[in-house]
């Protein structure tokens, strides 16, 4: 969609206020009403001269007068509704817009996420929809109703006096040599600015979501000289879009005003040769006023409108990226062996993060990765989940690439527990339930609860199952946080388990704990872990040791222990570890 063109912006407005589904109806009943309001106002001057003249010629007839205010209270009242109904459709609009980016949002591929903040995209989900809703709901009609009142009082003044009417055309050129080269910076400018919300956007929720680090590290210096950069960015924008607004509005008035002196000038003389009546004139300069007013009108539309178009071109640029692939329609038999087949991924066109990785899991099993930080073990597991798809091989369940299996179906049945598990805010019920369709019992939860070694801490709390964990889980220990995890995992009752250091940030009596929940677990599921206890490692079907992305050894403990070099350095740092500290190295 280029800006620059302007069919191409009217083509990507228009698609996106389809997108947007208003009521038709409502639309229709909006203009109708708009239009009587500006066919009564349309009427006012008629009223008005005649009534100037009957006093010119000592006599009024009341008729008129109420006509006069028959017409004031048609205009009032369907002003009133017209308004009601374009906030409605404007309402409307903006709210099935952001439900189908909020949608759009929730299935973007992870690799989105990692190019950009969450501020921004929230920003195109916020912002940039109340642009176009401002647009459509305060200056649409009044653009409508704006071109009908200068159509209709050229129309009514050319039948006054056609010779009053050729002086006012001479401000049509001057009004389109202001609005024209000025409208496409208004676009420019309108454009960076929102670009320069988002990236603010992005910085606010980046240093919120972190504030304890920010302020643990002291980054409060640095993060508001950061915040003071884009707070100077967007004032500087904010000022060149004044400066536009400047010239346009006074320059259209100045116009209008000039073209009015004129006229009333003009005018006075000729109805002192009573060439024209003195209601005639009074009626030329009512509408007069009613081309100035939508003229004034017209120019806030169009840079309201250059505004939007950018605001358009973003949310159409989110609209149209592809969302993750859930076009499998195998069903998933996880009873079946899980492999991975020459498998190779890699970020971008030169990093290459796992090459040529293989391996075969029996349904059961358990599966243990150990090998140095940034090795590839959490990228394994990412794939696993199907948030990257990788560039060679094929991971398969049983016969099936996992690929053709329907996205929902997988993911509803891998349960994951991380280092740091994820908690939402909401209460805990809402934590170890989350993600579930189905209704859940009480007893269910309760179980989940026992089983995760999480039913004491949690009935020592205030409310108990009801109680708020605040944002992140931060009035929960880190012990408590991952125990809700293993509930969360359990009450999904998933076939394959991924376990991601899920207890290297905790204190021996919080390790032990989740390390008794994670046994309850893994009872009979096919189980990954990215290994951190020796515990662990030994009591693997399994163990895959992975060095640089690449498999280097896989075997059980014992047969490691006497073949793979890494693997015996490995066991003796985290046996040497222990004695120190108690703690693991691996």
């Amino acid at each position: 969609m280029k800006s620059e063109n302007g069919s191409s912006n009217w083509t990507g407005f228009l698609s996106l206020i389809k997108l947007g589904k208003p009521s038709t109806l409502l639309i229709i009943i909006a203009i109708a009403l708009s239009l009587f309001e500006t066919i009564a106002g349309l009427l006012i001057p008629l009223f008005t001269r005649d009534i100037v003249d009957q006093i010119s010629s000592a006599g009024i007839e009341l008729s008129i007068i109420f006509l006069l205010l028959g017409v004031f209270i048609i205009q009032t009242v369907s002003g009133g509704f017209s308004y009601y109904l374009m906030t409605r459709i404007g309402e409307t609009f903006v709210a099935n817009i952001r439900e189908r980016l909020w949608s759009k949002v929730l299935h973007l591929p992870i690799p989105y996420f990692d190019k950009h903040q969450s501020g921004e995209t929230m920003s195109r989900v916020t912002q940039d929809t109340n642009t176009i809703k401002t647009l459509v709901t305060n200056h649409l009609v009044t653009f409508l109703s704006g071109i009908i009142s200068i159509i209709g009082s050229i129309i009514l003044l050319i039948v006054i006096d056609w010779k009053m009417t050729i002086i006012m055309f001479i401000a049509i050129p001057v009004a389109m040599i202001i609005l024209i080269p000025l409208g496409k910076k208004m676009h420019t400018i309108s454009k960076l600015t929102q670009d320069e919300m988002a990236n603010f956007s992005g910085d606010l929720g980046r240093v919120l979501t972190d504030i304890r680090l920010v302020k643990s590290y002291n980054g409060q210096t640095a993060e508001l000289a950061k915040g003071k950069r884009g707070i100077k960015q967007l004032f500087q924008f904010g000022l060149r879009e004044a400066k536009i607004q400047a010239i346009v509005s006074p320059s259209m008035t100045t116009v209008m005003m000039v073209i009015l002196v004129v006229l009333i000038g003009y005018g006075g003389a000729r109805v002192a040769a009573n060439d024209l009546s003195a209601g005639s004139l009074v009626a030329i300069i009512i509408y007069m006023f009613q081309i100035i007013v939508p003229f004034s009108q017209l120019a806030m539309f169009f840079t309201a409108f250059q505004k939007a178009m950018g605001a358009t071109e973003r949310i159409q640029e989110l609209l149209m990226l592809n969302e993750e692939k859930d076009s499998g329609s195998v069903k998933g038999n996880y009873s079946e062996s899980f492999s991975f087949e020459n498998i190779t991924f890699q970020y971008g066109e030169n990093r290459i993060i796992l090459k040529n990785i293989s391996f075969h899991a029996k349904a059961g099993q358990t599966v243990a990765f150990v090998g140095p930080s940034g090795s590839g073990k959490t990228t394994i597991f990412s794939l696993i989940e199907r948030f990257y798809e990788p560039a060679e091989g094929k991971i398969k369940l049983g016969d099936n690439d996992i690929i053709d299996i329907p996205l929902h179906d997988w993911r509803g049945n891998i349960g994951y527990v991380s280092q740091e598990s994820p908690i939402m805010s909401g209460t805990i019920k809402d934590n170890i339930c989350y993600g579930i369709e189905r209704e859940v019992t009480d007893e269910e939860i309760v179980r989940a609860a026992d089983l995760a070694n999480a039913t004491k801490f949690i009935e020592q709390l205030p409310d108990t199952f009801g109680t708020e964990v605040g944002e992140r889980g931060v009035k929960l220990s880190g012990g408590q946080r991952q125990r809700i995890a293993v509930a969360r995992a359990l009450i999904r009752n998933p076939k394959i388990l991924l376990l991601d250091e899920a207890t290297s940030n905790l204190d021996s009596e919080s390790e032990a704990l989740v390390q008794d929940a994670l046994k309850n677990l893994m009872t009979g599921r096919t189980t990954f872990i990215i290994a951190h206890r020796l515990s662990t490692v030994i009591d693997a079907d399994l163990i895959i040791v992975i060095e640089n992305g690449e498999v280097t050894g896989q075997g059980t403990h014992t047969e490691l222990m006497e073949r793979h070099e890494l693997y015996q350095k490995l066991v003796k740092q985290q046996m040497k570890g222990d004695m120190v500290t108690g703690k693991s190295l691996l």
